[in-house]
């Protein structure tokens, strides 16, 4: 797991900008400096060395022209000029460039190379035990005098003037940078930091931005920049809150209108069903009354009595049947909330077959249903009810006058992640330009007025509702299939009392 570290202050950027601005500027200058100087005092004591070897050259010069003077009064001169702030060595030579006298300090006399004729003034660098020194050759009668002088010995007080110039472009670069960073921090940190806390505040739920008055031109314009940012998102968050409330109560009309659309179409489905069970109720009711006419008979004896007593009680309870079940069908549903209950697939199957077999138009509707026991599916009872019969009925609406052999099946399985329940149908199919458009409110290919066309799109909002989806496969042949998927009951939740009308 990797961490990242936050970002450094704003003020430790600036401190560490100004120290490699510093460095940046006075390294170089320091280095430049040091190096004029170093040469400037080079130059002066080469230039010091010069004049010091010409006297030099010329007392000699002086004293060895002089005549009748012995050797012994020209070294013993020479000797005089020898010494810690004079010449290191001082040698004569003659035209030929042999050494005729000679003084200096041991060990530097066979170190002084003699100088070639014709002698002329000039100035040679050298090197000795004790550092750097020049030899300065001056011209003397025929000969040459030679005199070696130190050129170091400056250099101490060289390196302390550079120090110097180093101690003082540390101090005054110290003061730049502390004064720089405390004149950033006033014209820039602190009405950043001024303007961050406003914003936090606005963030936390201030209905304004006080942007800091202070500070540069810049950051004057960046409040006001960002003043006006926030006054708009405001006017954007209070604008989207008036269109959340609106989508809701708008939602909450939808869910209403679609609530009273499925009341609607389930009424509509129980106005089909009473249609067609309106003849097998009325023979009933009027073998009822035959036999009642039969009984109030002085001449039926009581044996044919009690025969027409029991005929007339099981078509009353034929009746009863029926009725139970468009009551049962019809009536509303306890829990609105179909994806919270457990619907048996077979037992629901079981259920619609009934409502729809007591039709005449169903008598000759070949049925076959291949629904394995134990299945469920997360929806609720009643509208699974709702959503098969409507497939039913369509189905069978759409065989009607179509098919010699009308037959439906009705099957379901259980995949995966899904439970699938088809309605196929042998009847002529659903026509290719209505295909994709089957479950729009209003799309029927019924007669005007021998259907609402709602009742598919009623069926999609209910098995939607719980989270399922219904399609028309477009690949099947010979007729139409509805295939309707849905959630997996698993081991959740109980099944509902009313999936079940054989229990009662």
């Amino acid at each position: 797991m990797t961490s990242t570290r936050p970002p450094a202050g704003l003020r430790v950027q600036i401190l560490l900008s100004l120290a490699g601005v510093m460095l940046l500027a006075f390294v170089p200058l320091f280095f430049a400096v040091a190096q004029v100087t170093r040469a400037t005092a080079s130059a002066y004591r080469e230039e010091a060395a010069r004049g010091l070897g010409r006297a030099v050259a010329a007392h000699v010069a002086e004293v060895s022209g002089a005549p009748g003077v012995p050797r012994e009064e020209v070294e013993r001169a020479m000797r005089g000029h020898v010494g810690p702030r004079g010449a290191i060595a001082v040698v004569e030579v003659d035209e030929t460039g042999t050494v005729i006298a000679a003084a200096g300090e041991p060990g530097e006399l066979t170190n002084i190379p003699a100088p070639r004729p014709p002698f002329g003034e000039a100035a040679r660098q050298a090197r000795t035990s004790a550092g750097r020194a020049l030899d300065v050759i001056v011209p003397a009668g025929r000969g040459a005098v030679v005199v070696r002088l130190r050129t170091d010995e400056d250099v101490d007080r060289t390196a302390s003037l550079v120090r110097g110039v180093a101690l003082y472009m540390i101090v005054f670069a110290l003061a730049l940078m502390v004064f720089g960073y405390f004149s950033l921090t006033r014209l820039i940190v602190r009405p950043i930091e001024r303007l961050a806390a406003a914003a936090d505040r606005v963030a936390g739920g201030a209905r304004s931005l006080e942007a800091p008055p202070a500070g540069a031109r810049e950051i004057g314009e960046l409040g006001s920049s960002v003043r006006a940012m926030t006054e708009r998102l405001l006017a954007d968050e209070q604008a989207l809150r008036e269109k959340v409330d609106e989508l809701e109560r708008t939602t909450r009309r939808l869910r209403e209108t679609r609530e009273q659309l499925h009341g609607s179409e389930r009424l509509a489905s129980v106005g089909r069903l009473a249609a067609g069970v309106a003849h097998e109720i009325g023979n009933p009711i009027a073998a009822i009354m035959g036999m009642h006419d039969l009984i109030a008979d002085d001449a039926v004896d009581d044996e044919t009595r009690e025969d027409f007593m029991r005929r007339m009680r099981s078509e009353t309870e034929r009746i009863h049947v029926v009725v139970r079940d468009l009551l049962d069908y019809a009536r509303p549903e306890s829990e609105p909330t179909s994806g919270h209950q457990i619907a048996e697939i077979a037992e629901v199957v079981a259920s619609v077959l009934d409502l729809v077999r007591p039709q005449k138009s169903w008598r000759d509707v070949q049925v076959d249903v291949d629904v394995p026991q134990g299945l469920r599916a997360r929806i609720s009872p009643q509208r699974l009810t709702q959503v098969l019969l409507n497939l039913v009925l369509n189905a069978a609406a759409a065989m009607e006058g179509e098919t010699a052999s009308p037959k439906i099946s009705i099957e379901a399985e259980q995949t995966d992640d899904a439970v699938l329940l088809r309605v196929t149908d042998t009847g002529p199919g659903v026509p290719a330009d209505v295909a994709d458009r089957v479950f729009e409110p209003f799309v029927t290919t019924k007669e005007v007025g021998a259907g609402t066309g709602l009742g598919l799109s009623v069926c999609r909002g209910i098995v939607e509702g719980a989270g399922g989806h219904i399609s028309l496969d477009t690949s099947h042949q010979g007729g139409a299939r509805f295939v309707v998927e849905l959630r997996p009951a698993g081991d959740e939740g109980e099944i509902s009392p009313r999936s079940s009308r054989r229990d009662r």
